[in-house]
């Protein structure tokens, strides 16, 4: 059995949007992922904060870097071989939690508070964009100037 993907973008007046389609299928298979939990904060008119609960990592266990437009967190705790466990409820785990940014999405800052990671966010409001593109005439060099041309009846008289 042959399955076939159906395509949101496959649509002749929907021009460019291979990049945009293939985000969508990275945030679908981010989006199974549930460690750590995490929330999404709109701070101001343009500023959001991303705050993942990360309870017993110190900031050398964590990582923030910002890969392909994709905000990327990871951690990564070590076994301390010192202590002697009775009992081990807790586990030394590590993680990896994607964020995929729009175009423009810029990270202003990161702290780590009582097992709180904060991540600061900028969207700025994007600026209207109007550009006018000049037709061009076949036969007609780029920049020259319009002619005009004289016709005159032909007078032939016999």
């Amino acid at each position: 059995m042959t399955t076939t993907r159906l395509s949101l973008f496959n649509s002749p007046l929907l021009l460019g949007f291979d990049q945009f389609e293939r985000t969508l299928d990275r945030i679908a298979k981010n989006s199974a992922e549930g460690y750590p939990p995490y929330n999404i904060e709109q701070i101001g008119d343009d500023g959001l904060r991303i705050t993942l609960a990360v309870a017993g990592f110190t900031s050398e266990d964590l990582s923030v870097q910002i890969e392909d437009n994709q905000l990327v967190i990871r951690g990564r705790q070590g076994d301390d071989k010192s202590r002697i466990y009775l009992h081990r409820g807790i586990a030394a785990r590590q993680f990896q939690r994607s964020f995929v940014l729009a175009d423009g999405i810029e990270v202003i800052g990161c702290s780590l508070d009582n097992g709180l990671l904060n991540i600061d966010l900028t969207r700025p409001l994007p600026e209207p964009k109007v550009r006018t593109i000049k037709i061009e005439q076949p036969g007609v060099a780029p920049g020259a100037a319009p002619q005009t041309i004289d016709v005159a009846a032909d007078r032939n008289e016999g």
